[in-house]
């Protein structure tokens, strides 16, 4: 089974050789890097290019935002199971590709996802917020939570059944593409109460109170779009099991 790695990018030369590492380091044998570069103007395509190896996949040129950028890594990998990890994220340790492939060769199973936690600046080993992946069904969506994206995996074919990203969404494609699958499909998943992901603090879901404000319009927006009903205090009340999740400034 071969898994793709899907990084968007641009103008993150700080970052992208911590994230390909990441994913280099892996113990799983058989994974696809799936590299989508926005035409960056620092030395983020030298540094891809440095690391890069025969069998990925590195391409640069202009794009339309990040989903856009996901859209054309979908289309490009070669994988039976996609997972997505931002330039500016890495993983737990080198196991996790493992641990996902092992829940995969159930072959009925067609979405693996596990948790995720959060760091500030460069700090990888000083965590201040844990996530706990909520389950992925339409009563939690209703109410604004969804399992952590970076940290799930899903297979190719889920993609070629639901489409892809909606890219007149600046935040919350990814939130939409769950409304789809959960309401339209009936999908197999397997929760793994475990840590995958390590993720920056400052992202563009976690940037401030005007990204915020987006987010939650475009959840709304989304349920809509799906037929999934909520409002905004539904949405709102996501926040107070948000604030347990921080360990420590």
């Amino acid at each position: 089974m071969k898994i793709s790695v899907i990084t968007a990018t641009y103008n993150r030369d700080k970052t992208i050789e911590r994230a390909i590492k990441s994913v280099k380091n892996q113990d799983y044998p058989n994974v696809e890097l799936v590299v989508v570069d926005g035409a960056s103007v620092d030395d983020t395509i030298s540094k891809v290019e440095s690391l890069i190896g025969i069998n990925d996949i590195f391409v640069t040129e202009k794009d339309y935002g990040i989903y856009d950028a996901l859209n054309k890594g979908i289309g490009l990998s070669s994988g039976d199971v996609i997972g997505f990890l931002h330039s500016d994220d890495i993983y737990f340790d080198n196991q996790i590709l493992s641990k996902v492939a092992n829940f995969f060769s159930d072959d009925s199973i067609d979405v693996v996802y596990g948790d995720a936690c959060f760091f500030r600046d460069d700090n990888i080993d000083k965590i201040i917020r844990v996530y706990r992946s909520d389950e992925l069904s339409i009563k939690n969506l209703s109410r604004g939570k969804m399992p952590a994206h970076t940290a799930m995996f899903f297979k190719k074919d889920v993609y070629r059944k639901y489409g892809l990203f909606k890219t007149g969404y600046v935040i919350a494609a990814d939130y939409e593409f769950l409304c789809r699958v959960a309401k339209n499909g009936n999908l197999k998943t397997k929760y793994l109460p475990e840590q995958f992901v390590k993720m920056q603090i400052g992202g563009v879901s976690t940037g401030g109170i005007s990204n915020t404000i987006t987010l939650n319009k475009e959840v709304l927006r989304a349920c809509a779009e799906n037929g999934i009903y909520t409002n905004i205090l539904m949405i709102m009340s996501k926040y107070a099991s948000k604030i347990l999740q921080f360990i420590r400034a």
